[in-house]
């Protein structure tokens, strides 16, 4: 017969307690991305319109989000790229750094998210061109 003794099981407690935001934040993503992988946002009457498209006419650089996830979960990345390449971009970011904190949780290490202002900047910067450039007439490509 095998003895634990009650530091073993508080390692793994807290272990457990590492990984605990982590797999709800995986779950809370995993179950966003089920619902719009089944309520498809190209038909009409599922999900809001972007309020500055309706009444502008302009794309915004979340415009065509919903229907990038609607494809990259249904494994058409080209789709997904074509709809709103940012956001594939910020869905493997994402999965990155998911995996990244779970690693580190699960060694016992601290997690830091700390961006510089030039990091912020340039992400800004890239968005802001990105939405100048899917509004213009030669960036029709862009649009979802």
């Amino acid at each position: 017969m095998r003895t634990v003794n009650a530091d073993s099981r508080s390692v793994t407690t807290t272990a457990l307690g590492r990984l605990a935001v982590p797999a709800g934040i995986l779950a809370a993503v995993a179950g966003a991305f089920a619902y719009v992988g089944a309520v498809d946002p190209n038909e009409a009457g599922h999900y809001p319109a972007c309020p500055l498209l309706r009444y502008t006419g302009l794309y915004c650089p979340g415009c065509g989000g919903l229907r990038s996830a609607h494809a990259f979960v249904h494994g058409d990345l080209r789709t997904a790229l074509h709809d709103n390449a940012p956001a594939v971009v910020a869905y493997l970011g994402f999965a990155v750094m998911w995996t990244v904190w779970v690693v580190r949780a699960a060694r016992g290490r601290p997690v830091r998210l700390d961006p510089t202002s030039v990091q912020l900047w340039t992400l800004g910067a890239l968005l802001l061109v990105f939405t100048v450039v899917r509004n213009l007439p030669f960036g029709g490509w862009l649009h979802p």
